[in-house]
């Protein structure tokens, strides 16, 4: 017998409750250290409110479209959740300077500085910058694609992803490494390359500027430096979420559309070459990105399949949604 979502919170409402209860605790207990914790109260009681407002019209209007903006609603506060880990993690000692030495112990250089020299001709600069560019869409077109007609498919996928980013956030909250487009910038690129990583405290709570992204100017250089002054914060560098999100999504494609894959696989090549490109990323951000998306992904899949596979919230019968995907 399965349950309905009428009475109790869909797979994505639980998730975002429960980060949302924690983060709220957060913001209570180091109150007097936040810069100004009204406004994040205030966010999570309005993500919490209309969570219960799309409930409530569910309850009253019980049809796919309703429910579907059960699931939507909790998506769209990506955007959100990303800038809000910085006022946690600026009340801890920035760490860029021991990523930066260890940049330097491991290769004698650092990537993110010698990568884009090495390759300053713009047809490399724009597709990197295409590439780092491209996951939003990468997003979009694994979560979005099993709605022709595989519903169970598009909450499964939905959780996993969401529930990746949560755990890279969860990270970022404890976690204070701004990479190197702030670090490098705020200690100066010659001090770098002559090896110097002198720690800087807490000195991002009140700078935020970051470099330019390298390169000669170009239409998708233009947009991704367009797209770091809307919303970028000097936090979550380690590990690296487009690198980690995005292998996440690849595997998805990979176990249930392949032909997808093989479309995102070189968008999926430029992106993770673009987090150091363009300075975003220290090398090891990355390599914790890939090690992290296979413990990300095999976990949030365990619990799905554990707490919420058995559920039926699209009132489907077994053949309409069962489906034999590729193993991964």
């Amino acid at each position: 017998m399965t349950t309905s979502p009428k009475r109790r919170p869909v797979c994505l409402e639980w998730l975002t409750l429960g980060y949302t209860l924690l983060t709220s605790l957060l913001i209570l207990i180091y109150r007097d250290e936040l810069t100004d914790p009204r406004p994040l109260l205030t966010g999570r009681a309005f993500i919490v409110g209309t969570m219960v407002l799309l409930y409530a019209i569910y309850r009253l209007r019980p049809m796919g479209v309703t429910l579907f903006l059960r699931y939507l609603f909790p998506l769209t506060l990506l955007g959100y959740w990303y800038p809000d880990t910085y006022e946690f993690c600026q009340l801890l000692p920035n760490l860029d300077h021991i990523f930066a030495s260890a940049e330097a112990a491991l290769f004698g250089f650092q990537p993110s500085i010698t990568f884009s020299q090495a390759l300053p001709q713009k047809v490399w600069s724009e597709l990197f910058h295409m590439g780092y560019e491209a996951y939003y869409l990468l997003i979009a077109l694994t979560v979005l694609h099993p709605l022709a007609g595989r519903m169970r498919l598009f909450e499964r996928t939905a959780f996993i992803v969401l529930g990746s980013f949560f755990l890279y956030y969860l990270i970022y909250l404890f976690l204070p490494v701004a990479g190197p487009q702030y670090y490098f910038e705020a200690v100066g690129f010659d001090a770098i390359e002559a090896g110097h990583f002198p720690a800087l405290g807490d000195y991002f709570r009140t700078h935020t500027a970051l470099a330019p992204s390298p390169g000669p100017e170009g239409f998708f250089r233009s947009l991704v430096e367009s797209t770091q002054a809307g919303g970028e914060r000097p936090t979550a560098a380690f590990p690296s979420s487009h690198v980690g999100v995005s292998t996440v999504l690849l595997m998805l494609l990979w176990r249930d559309r392949r032909p997808l894959a093989y479309v995102a696989l070189p968008f999926y090549v430029f992106l993770c070459g673009a987090t150091v490109y363009i300075q975003a990323h220290y090398l090891i951000d990355v390599l914790g990105g890939w090690l992290s998306a296979v413990a990300f992904y095999y976990a949030c899949s365990a619990v799905y399949a554990r707490c919420f596979a058995a559920t039926n919230p699209f009132g489907l019968t077994p053949s309409a949604h069962s489906s034999t995907p590729h193993t991964l």
